[in-house]
């Protein structure tokens, strides 16, 4: 019977081939790609099913192969490591019944049903074989209901495990942060090594606490506008720096450059124009070198503006200027400007009584997390910033009400969306900018029920009008409602990828 039916659809598939595409409508076209890749999967899980059954019954043993993966990889002549992942699936799926239904009926892809199997399989024994069977349930109802991809799934390893066992996850996670932040302590490094020519090659390796000072040293004097400004060179009447782009200072929250790269405002670089005591002249004691920078800041970047104001430099080519100015400026004065090196900025959004006890964890803007003993250490050494929560976790208090999404409402923004919350998108909040829902233009408020975190090229695409975006009122969590050419109905969406944190 079935290789009856296999042959049918075998002939079927020929068929398909020899139809033309050219002459196929849009609507027609998408429609097909996505039915043939649809029946392409569930063609993929009978495989599969049959792989385990062949296994089952010592047929690559009776072969004369030393496992199903070799006998699998000989008789479809694919790589071992695709038979590996096929051979896994075989074994994994008979304890898996709701990833193997999905996937049979089209519901789930065969990398959704990688993602999802492996994440079950590699849950703590701990848990239980009814802890795994809620986590596969809770995985396939995410990858189904708001068609994540794999490495989205996969990234979704410890929000899963806190919901089906908080107690492993609290514990797994602190042993993983303390091993994770021990072994970056371990191997911090810096060397500054002669390459020739006149060049020197930086190399290093810093944790995660001592990366957010130095990113919050250098973000703001290597913004795309920050040259301008270091220069002496007046802003334009609208506020933004000669790179039209927003200088520090201006109010512009992380914008993004053409490099891909942030260019998070804040505070303006130090000044170099000669109002800082002792840089024009190179100051007092400064080695030649040192001097030389400084002193012919003017010189040395002639070129990297444009005729039209803009900064011509990469990104990378701006953060080594940074820090090359840093290293300067802390020569001269002893230390670091705050308008250029403010000190890291923490977010608590746990209690007083859980900092004191070290429970818990925190997190950077970056995504990264932080061991409680970290938090307790930067405190000491940061401006610390209340964030009121309600019992969902729901940010309440988040400052007074402004034109600009900047300063507290900007952090309680990060907070709430961890990254650009378009459906999809993997930027962090450094790579985002705030969006007013409601445009200000419009009587729209400045806050946080208001607003939402976009990535650049996702606040261009809002602005365009297609897509629409609402704050959900039970959660206060952002909506996207895609046009109805892709979705008839404008079932809402939501990006899943930012909490895993």
């Amino acid at each position: 019977m079935g290789e009856a039916l296999a042959g049918q659809l075998s002939e079927a598939v020929r068929g398909l081939l020899d139809a033309p595409l050219s002459s196929l409508p849009d609507d027609a076209l998408l429609a097909e790609l996505s039915l043939l890749f649809t029946a392409t999967q569930q063609l993929t899980a009978r495989v599969v099913a049959e792989v385990g059954e062949a296994a089952s019954r010592g047929i690559p043993a009776a072969h004369g192969a030393s496992g199903t993966r070799a006998w699998l990889a000989e008789l479809l002549s694919i790589s071992v490591r695709s038979a590996a992942g096929l051979t896994k699936l075989a074994e994994r799926l008979p304890r898996q019944p709701v990833v193997a239904q999905a996937w049979a009926r089209g519901a789930l892809n065969t990398e959704q049903a990688q993602a999802i199997s492996a994440l079950v399989a590699d849950l703590p024994p701990e848990v239980g074989s009814a802890g795994k069977a809620r986590a596969e349930q809770a995985l396939t109802d995410l990858a189904v209901g708001q068609k994540l991809r794999p490495e989205t799934l996969a990234a979704h390893r410890r929000s899963i495990l806190e919901t089906v066992s908080p107690e492993i996850a609290e514990d797994r996670l602190r042993r993983e942060l303390e091993r994770a932040n021990r072994s970056a302590y371990l191997r911090r490094a810096f060397t500054l090594t002669p390459n020739g020519e006149g060049e020197y090659r930086i190399t290093g390796v810093l944790d995660s606490a001592a990366a957010a000072y130095v990113r919050a040293a250098l973000d703001p004097i290597s913004a795309p506008g920050a040259l301008g400004s270091l220069l002496g060179q007046p802003p334009s009447a609208d506020g933004a720096g000669p790179s039209g782009r927003g200088a520090p200072g201006s109010g512009s929250a992380g914008a993004i450059d053409a490099d891909g790269d942030a260019a998070t405002s804040g505070g303006g670089g130090p000044d170099l124009d000669g109002d800082a005591p002792g840089l024009a002249d190179g100051g007092p004691g400064l080695p030649d070198g040192v001097s030389g920078f400084a002193g012919g800041l003017s010189a040395r970047f002639a070129d990297a503006l444009d005729d039209a104001g803009r900064d011509t430099r990469s990104a990378a080519a701006r953060r080594a200027d940074a820090l090359t100015f840093l290293c300067a400026q802390a020569l001269a004065d002893g230390e670091l400007p705050r308008s250029g090196g403010e000190r890291p900025q923490l977010v608590v959004t746990l209690s007083w009584e859980q900092l004191r006890e070290q429970l818990g964890h925190g997190l950077l803007d970056t995504g990264d997390l932080l061991t409680p003993e970290t938090v307790r250490r930067l405190a000491c050494d940061a401006q610390i910033i209340p964030a009121v929560l309600g019992g969902d976790g729901r940010v309440l208090d988040v400052g007074r009400a402004r034109r600009l999404i900047d300063g507290s409402l900007r952090r309680a923004l990060v907070l709430r969306d961890r990254g650009c919350a378009w459906p999809g998108c993997d930027r962090p909040p450094r790579w985002c900018e705030g969006h007013h829902v409601v445009s200000w233009s419009d009587g729209g408020p400045t806050s946080l029920d208001n607003s939402v975190l976009l990535c650049g090229h996702h606040h261009r695409e809002i602005h365009r009008g297609a897509w629409q975006v609402r704050i959900n009122l039970s959660d206060g969590r952002p909506d996207f409602l895609p046009p109805r050419h892709l979705d008839p109905l404008q079932r809402p969406r939501r990006n899943m990828i930012h909490r895993r944190t």
